[in-house]
């Protein structure tokens, strides 16, 4: 089993303190390992699609976990790093650009996969894509000034 632990490297969800996102993420970990990979229903990721990342830390090199919301992309999935629309990159971002290779869960499946940050059209396109799929991300890029990145995670 991984160790879950959310980074305590970076910034928190907006509008949370650091510890409160730890204890939020810690919760959806949970929940989402002890259900299959499912949030059930009456949990409030209940319906969203939720991934967990496995990855090791930029700076600590320590094996973290982020349960993330994504949008299919063929076989890949589309991840956006705006902590829930903060002005500031989420930790999980800086460790995807320093260590791309990592560890998914998706359901009740675990495998490899490799993080690619999107740019240009491409980034447009997976925009597009979270977007339509979860509108509240056009929300959180409209609310800061900062162009949020977005993954693009593939199995390995």
């Amino acid at each position: 089993m991984h160790h879950c632990s959310a980074s305590s490297e970076g910034v928190a969800v907006h509008g949370l303190t650091r510890e409160q996102t730890l204890a939020v993420n810690a919760n959806v970990i949970e929940t989402f390992r002890a259900n299959g990979g499912e949030m059930p229903e009456g949990h409030p990721l209940h319906g969203n699609p939720t991934l967990l990342v496995t990855m090791s830390g930029a700076r600590s090199g320590r094996t973290l976990t982020s349960p993330l919301s994504y949008t299919p992309d063929d076989d890949a999935f589309i991840v956006m790093a705006s902590a829930g629309g903060s002005p500031t990159l989420p930790a999980w971002a800086h460790n995807l650009r320093a260590n791309p290779e990592v560890i998914l869960e998706v359901g009740a499946e675990t495998f490899p996969a490799h993080a690619e940050e999107t740019v240009g059209s491409d980034r447009d396109r997976a925009f597009e894509l979270m977007t339509n799929s979860l509108p509240r991300f056009a929300d959180y890029q409209a609310s800061v000034e900062r162009l949020i990145p977005l993954f693009r995670l593939h199995r390995r």
